[in-house]
């Protein structure tokens, strides 16, 4: 089984080269415009030649109104084609396939929620929320729709080998998913039918644009840690039902309220979601990726040995070491030299992001 992690597998007519992702990470090195910079390039260039089997970018934004953070790719206009195709010559070199993670942040656009005169969209009004936001009308859910469709096919326009979107971390589609943030009584929400309405839209808009062939995949919540958030068997049908429609892998992740902690030197390694991922893989038929707190090759191994997911994501653990990947196919199979220690994006004095960085590396160096 550990040869098989390093075999060639298929998401749908995409064949990678092995079972590693390396999962949507946010690198902070995108210009102010959302254009692909010479240090992202060069980020990819290595986790490329680290033998990673499918590489999916930082999540970029598919509306000015929907960018979640500095530094940030943007998906939004033809402009961004150029820088992204650099990322994708970059992953192609060095043997890897790359997907393109999609985006609208909602409520939680956190630059524009510095902006005190600005008013954030979100799902629903909500007394809980200090920041002026208004309901996002069912005109502007069709735009988004839209947004998402176009975000894909300039995702495919610049040679990506998939493009996945983000339905996770508490963002728009989580929102839209959640019953935390979905008190609406519309057609998009007042019931668990109502609120996968939006994924199942995007998805056949999607599949109109790009055809049936060119792979789609999903980050996806398929659970709420907050109280009163998004159910475990909601969230299963939701992904049986994307599935269906034209979804071609699920990586398995967070929705409202993450309750990824911070690991202690010498605390025992933890995967956050695989029982859910497990509950996912039994109720659909395409492949489901895992990511959360995998830190070694035998964990891995187990995983996928198991049953309870067919690829094995990882982010922090490729921050710190871009070429994991081919060290443990090269035999040597310590565990990751990540210890989850969530310092991994370097900030000036002030907090503004430079860049991803691992903290324990410079402080051993």
């Amino acid at each position: 089984m550990t040869n098989e992690l390093f075999e060639p597998y298929r998401i749908g007519k995409l064949e990678l080269r092995n079972r590693f992702v390396r999962s949507a990470t946010w690198d902070a090195t995108a210009h102010a415009s959302g254009a692909v910079m010479d240090n992202s390039v060069a980020l990819y260039r290595a986790l490329a030649r680290g033998k990673i089997g499918l590489i999916v970018t930082g999540f970029a934004y598919i509306s000015p109104i929907g960018q979640a953070a500095a530094g940030q790719y943007g998906v939004h206009t033809d402009d961004m084609i150029p820088g992204l195709r650099r990322l994708v010559q970059a992953a192609h070199e060095g043997g890897a396939k790359i997907a393109l993670q999609i985006v609208h942040a909602g409520i939680n656009d956190k630059l524009l929620f510095s902006k005190k005169d600005f008013t954030l969209l979100a799902v629903s009004k909500k007394p809980d929320i200090s920041r002026p936001h208004r309901e996002i009308t069912d005109e502007e859910m069709e735009g988004i729709i839209a947004d998402f469709t176009a975000a894909a096919l300039r995702g495919r326009e610049a040679g990506f080998d998939a493009v996945q979107l983000h339905g996770a971390h508490g963002y728009l589609m989580s929102q839209i998913q959640s019953p935390l943030f979905n008190l609406r009584n519309d057609r998009w929400g007042g019931n668990a039918e109502n609120r996968r309405r939006f994924h199942l839209e995007v998805i056949r808009k999607i599949r109109q644009t790009v055809g049936t062939d060119f792979p789609l995949m999903i980050k996806f919540g398929v659970q709420d840690d907050s109280e009163g958030g998004l159910s475990l068997s909601e969230g299963l049908e939701t992904a049986r039902r994307i599935a269906a429609a034209g979804i071609d892998a699920i990586e398995v992740s967070a929705g409202v309220g993450n309750p990824v902690p911070t690991r202690r030197a010498g605390e025992p390694q933890k995967v956050f979601y695989r029982e859910r991922a497990a509950a996912v893989k039994r109720a659909v038929s395409v492949p489901v990726i895992l990511v959360g707190g995998i830190r070694s090759l035998e964990m891995a191994k187990d995983i996928v040995a198991s049953g309870d997911a067919d690829l094995i994501s990882m982010c922090r653990p490729f921050i710190r070491e871009p070429a994991l990947v081919a060290r443990w196919h090269g035999g040597d199979t310590a565990p990751a030299k990540c210890i989850s220690c969530h310092k991994c994006m370097m900030r000036t004095a002030q907090g503004e992001p430079l860049g991803l960085g691992c903290s324990e590396e410079r402080r051993l160096h």
